[in-house]
């Protein structure tokens, strides 16, 4: 037995007075499939008792990054450490650690009591410690009232909460969830959203949730690496990633973003000033930018206003021809062209003073000056993200199975 080994029994022969640390840290990190690199270089911290969501597209690596932390995969290089400890070499059922998966692989002749049992009594907890263990992750998770209910007796949410109770109970150090909402309905999704969160909050065990659904990581994590090509494009808290992406990657792939082509064509104090969809506007400094660089200007949606005469102000300000609207309940999705082809996206509630619009109508869109954001220029990234369907064809789309497209490709997600 290795110290690592010996040290991670220590800590796991302990583990039934309460929670542990649980500080997960990658340490250059690489994975390798022949020479498929599917995890390049990763290196990130996740502190105990947080909610860390790995987002990114099918094929970025997002779940091979999960499966080295679980143990299922060993890192090709790098260092994974448990709490101080490196666990790169240590297999999966020695590391203080649970997983939840997408299926979530309830035993069908126990009841909801029994399944969440099982863990304590595999360990051979004394009966009494396993009781109170079983209560009290029954309670947090409000199934206390169908404990003797047999799986095919419950509602998909109460099955994912009793799985939940199920890897808890143990009081793992780190509680990773690999998609365990994929298989639910919208509502049904957007609701235990909001369970998990209130779950980790209470029982203060980091989770580590891998998804490709940004609504999801946005809604319930602390902090969210979004990867891409097996990199991590960008570590931060939701509300950062939003509203300062680092790359047209992350404004393209995290909620909806007009991404447009520009050249810089001045320098002032606090702004540039950019070629872009046919006319010049002002923006702020952004993208170590200088006088004739190609960069990418990003608003969002729901920052563009859209007048029918040119408002005052010293905004920018584009002309734009309406070419289609979408009702999407609390707003209306609003095309427009502007003079040089792109398209603008606005995002208007129904209380906007505006007349009946058509396509074909000439309208006027602008925006705050703090609402934009300039970025790197990236044209191939900005046209794929415009076209999502191709876009996922060519990736390796092995989420939702775990099973790889290609032997050199394997475990890419």
């Amino acid at each position: 037995m290795t110290a690592a080994h010996a040290e991670i029994e220590n800590k796991n022969e302990n583990a039934g007075a309460g929670p542990a640390v649980g500080e997960v840290q990658l340490a250059s990190v690489v994975k390798r499939f022949g020479a498929f690199t599917a995890v390049d270089d990763v290196s990130f911290t996740i502190g105990a008792g947080e909610f860390f969501s790995l987002l990114g597209p099918s094929g970025c690596g997002k779940t091979t990054t999960l499966r080295m932390i679980a143990g299922f995969d060993r890192p090709t290089g790098g260092e994974i450490r448990l709490d101080g400890v490196d666990v790169s070499r240590v297999p999966p059922y020695k590391r203080n650690i649970n997983t939840v998966f997408q299926q979530y692989a309830l035993f069908p002749h126990l009841t909801v009591s029994d399944n969440v049992a099982f863990g304590p009594r595999s360990r051979k907890r004394p009966k009494a410690e396993t009781r109170h263990r079983v209560g009290e992750m029954l309670e947090i998770v409000q199934l206390a009232h169908l404990t003797n209910r047999k799986p095919n007796q419950l509602s998909g949410g109460q099955q994912q909460r009793v799985a939940l109770a199920r890897a808890l109970v143990n009081y793992p150090a780190a509680l990773l969830l690999d998609e365990p909402l994929g298989a639910l309905d919208l509502k049904l999704r957007q609701a235990m959203q909001i369970e998990l969160k209130r779950i980790q909050r209470e029982v203060g065990i980091t989770f580590i949730y891998v998804t490709h659904d940004q609504e999801e990581a946005l809604t319930m994590s602390d902090r969210v690496a979004v990867m891409n090509d097996g990199k991590v494009e960008q570590l931060d808290a939701p509300v950062a990633i939003y509203d300062d992406p680092a790359s047209v990657f992350v404004a393209g792939f995290i909620g909806q973003a007009n991404l447009w082509e520009s050249t810089v064509s001045g320098i002032g104090g606090s702004s540039l000033e950019l070629a872009t969809l046919g006319t010049r506007v002002a923006a702020p400094l952004g993208a170590g930018a200088g006088a004739g660089d190609a960069v990418a200007l990003m608003v969002r949606p729901e920052r563009v206003q859209v007048h029918a005469t040119q408002p005052a102000g010293d905004g920018p300000t584009v002309r734009a021809t309406v070419t289609g609207l979408v009702f999407l309940g609390p707003v209306v999705r609003l095309s427009l062209e502007a003079a040089d082809g792109s398209e603008i996206v606005a995002h208007i509630s129904h209380e906007t003073d505006l007349p009946l619009l058509r396509p074909g109508d000439e309208v006027w869109a602008a925006w705050d000056l703090a609402g934009a954001r300039v970025l790197p220029s990236d044209p191939a990234t900005a046209a794929a993200l415009s076209d999502p369907v191709a876009e996922d064809l060519g990736r390796v789309d092995d989420d939702a199975t775990g099973t790889p497209a290609a032997p050199t490709q394997q475990g890419a997600t």
